[in-house]
């Protein structure tokens, strides 16, 4: 273990803490490729992924003194990201409705790169999940990207949410059920969300 050794997260923030502004670029450097990956799964575009990470890492270094040295640094502005991404979605949909997109574009947007039916299908069919999260509630579409698209383990889950990981169980087991009556229930009507 000799020679230079990297810091420690705690030591970095630590010394963000004390004013080094290097040691706040460098967790950003750390942490900035995961966060974006897992934003793309929230938001869908690489576009707000960025705007999302971008707030997320301002409001971060702003509340840094308020982060809780017995949790990881990512866990932190994965839930700092997550609300935002979150709120914006809930202040976009009040703007736009699924109903007004499909009248504009046809009946459901797939990727114009699908050439061949399977990945078109299968496009069809990510549009559609992602179609059925958007009709959950805000806590069962929560839960289910935490755990279905960014693979967090439970203890993070709870962590992230501050529940007990008895309550991530459970509210698991009710969105991935409610995600399945969502997703039949489009596929009864044709692809269409009620």
């Amino acid at each position: 273990m000799g020679g230079q050794r990297e810091s420690t997260e705690l030591e970095l923030i630590d010394r963000a803490l004390a004013g080094d502004r290097s040691a706040f670029s460098e967790l950003v450097q750390r942490n900035q490729e995961r966060l974006f990956a897992s934003m793309m799964q929230v938001t869908g575009s690489p576009e707000e992924a960025e705007e999302v990470v971008q707030e997320a890492f301002i409001r971060a270094f702003i509340k840094l003194d308020s982060f809780q040295k017995n949790s990881q640094f990512f866990t932190w502005i994965y839930r700092i990201a997550f609300n935002s991404a979150l709120t914006r979605q809930r202040k976009k949909r009040a703007k736009i409705s699924l109903d007004q997109i499909r009248e504009e574009k046809g009946m459901e947007v797939v990727g114009d790169h699908a050439t061949v039916d399977e990945p078109m299908l299968r496009d069809e069919r990510v549009q559609m999940v992602r179609q059925a999260i958007d009709t959950l509630t805000h806590e069962h579409r929560q839960i289910l990207i935490l755990r279905e698209m960014d693979e967090f383990a439970y203890e993070e889950i709870a962590e992230i949410l501050q529940i007990s990981i008895g309550t991530v169980r459970s509210r698991l087991s009710r969105a991935r059920n409610q995600l399945k009556l969502a997703i039949e229930s489009m596929e009864s009507e044709g692809t269409s969300p009620r």
